[in-house]
């Protein structure tokens, strides 16, 4: 039988520890999804958003894809 990504991430949300480190990173990743979203609505590149920032096109283009953890200096940026 298949699990979706959500039936997984649920099931494993049942055990505390991880409960509680994943509502740790509840914040970074708002400010992440606040960033690309603000990005994609007003119609700027990653290229463009890396020159504004200084953060790599390569970091804000793992962001997109979801595939990276921002640091905190990174979205201090």
């Amino acid at each position: 039988m298949a699990t979706t990504f959500k039936e997984y991430r649920d099931e494993q949300l049942k055990n505390p520890e991880i409960k509680k480190e994943y509502d740790a990173l509840a914040p970074e990743y708002a400010i992440v999804r606040a960033m690309l979203e603000a990005r994609t609505s007003q119609g700027i590149t990653q290229q463009q958003l890396a020159e504004k920032t200084g953060i790599r096109q390569g970091d804000i283009s793992k962001l997109d894809r979801g595939n990276g953890y921002p640091s905190l200096r990174t979205l201090q940026r």
